[in-house]
């Protein structure tokens, strides 16, 4: 029962400091691995009840977010290493030396990996070949704990380069990794819709209500509540919006894809970058369609000017494709059964892979440990 009860309370951050410190990357536990289940379980519930009040419960929705959820694991062992690639190279240069075993340490490193996500998220937002990866997770017409899942495959690739400098800094690379863990995992309770508003809460961290925002197509929730556990960086840095009780959220893209392709959805967006650029008139234009915003065109501001967005408003019809009751079951057993594998397939190899792997890269006798955490 109490590991029961710390894995439930890791989707909070309801966790010791002393039973979460480490002093080497090895000996941190798979955090994420070890909430599967009860992703799986809250999820389950969430339709329950949102059935039982009578709300819709979109089961195809829900397999297209599972299948893309797989896929960002099961293909996990090939970029996780890619967060923090080189990290033990810049931390012999750190400004500073914290104790790997400090309650100090523990909490300073909750709140940079935090602010670094604040601004890895942003990142993928404002920069237009990073929103080509991001834009599989804001792509979910419905907003439920099933959408938490659907992360790109690339994802993990294009945080390299934002959690390096805490290196520089001096914080052990396994605090890093423990609270890229626990930040990845309060992100999934703030999928729902059936969770409104908490009151004071809603100061200091991010709830459901923020990141329905965040989630929304809607002119006025564009590029807000970037935040993960803390939203006091979008109230600093001015990208904080409220929600409002006067209009309803449409959720989905500004562009709605319409399909539920998950292999699709990962890559289909570089092709637009690619006509985008290849259709400027200049090479500083055609740069500009690859690194600024989404919204970018000659003659605006780096992110576009607001005013020519599509306004998007509620009601927006769903694309809701359907297929017989047999088909969906099939479906869902064998989403199952692929999670299933692999789950049981990563936990018994994807160590020894990663051996075999860097045997060819690294000379015999410093072979370093293998990342044992996963994030996103």
């Amino acid at each position: 029962m109490p590991g029961f009860v710390q894995r439930l309370g890791s989707l909070l951050y309801l966790v010791s400091p002393n039973a979460t410190t480490f002093q080497h990357e090895d000996d941190v536990p798979n955090y994420v691995d070890e909430a599967i289940p009860f992703f799986l379980g809250f999820i389950l519930l969430e339709a329950a009840v949102r059935n039982a009040l009578g709300r819709e419960v979109r089961l195809n929705e829900s397999i297209a977010s599972a299948g893309v959820g797989i896929l960002h694991e099961a293909t996990g062992f090939l970029t996780v290493g890619f967060i923090l690639l080189g990290y033990e190279w810049l931390y012999q240069w750190r400004l500073l030396d914290w104790a790997w075993d400090s309650l100090v340490t523990w909490w300073a490193s909750l709140l940079l990996v935090d602010f670094c996500y604040y601004w890895v998220h942003r990142a993928n937002h404002e920069i237009n070949f990073l929103w080509a990866v991001h834009q599989t997770h804001h792509s979910s017409e419905d907003f439920t704990l099933s959408t938490a899942l659907r992360l790109s495959v690339l994802q993990r690739l294009v945080y390299f380069g934002f959690y390096q400098p805490l290196a520089l800094l001096g914080i052990p690379k396994a605090s890093v990794v423990v609270h890229l863990g626990f930040n990845y995992l309060f992100q999934f309770w703030v999928h729902t819709d059936l969770i409104r508003k908490l009151g004071p809460i809603e100061w200091v961290f991010s709830t459901p209500s923020h990141h329905r925002v965040h989630h929304g197509s809607n002119k006025w929730c564009l590029d807000k509540n970037y935040g993960s556990v803390l939203i006091i960086w979008d109230r600093i840095f001015g990208t904080f919006q409220e929600e409002r009780d006067d209009e309803e959220i449409v959720y989905g893209l500004v562009e709605q894809p319409q399909s539920m392709n998950g292999v699709w959805h990962e890559f289909y967006y570089f092709e637009k970058i690619f006509k985008k650029a290849k259709g400027m008139s200049s090479w500083s234009d055609s740069l500009k369609a690859v690194f600024y915003g989404p919204g970018w065109f000659p003659g605006t501001p780096r992110l576009g000017d607001p005013d020519t967005f599509p306004d998007v408003k509620a009601p927006r019809r769903k694309y809701d494709p359907q297929m017989p009751l047999g088909n969906l079951w099939y479906c869902m057993v064998h989403l199952f059964l692929a999670l299933v594998l692999q789950q049981v397939l990563l936990a018994r190899y994807m160590v020894s892979f990663v051996k075999v792997f860097l045997m060819y890269w690294y000379s015999p006798g410093t072979l370093p440990p293998p990342t044992c955490s996963s994030s996103s």
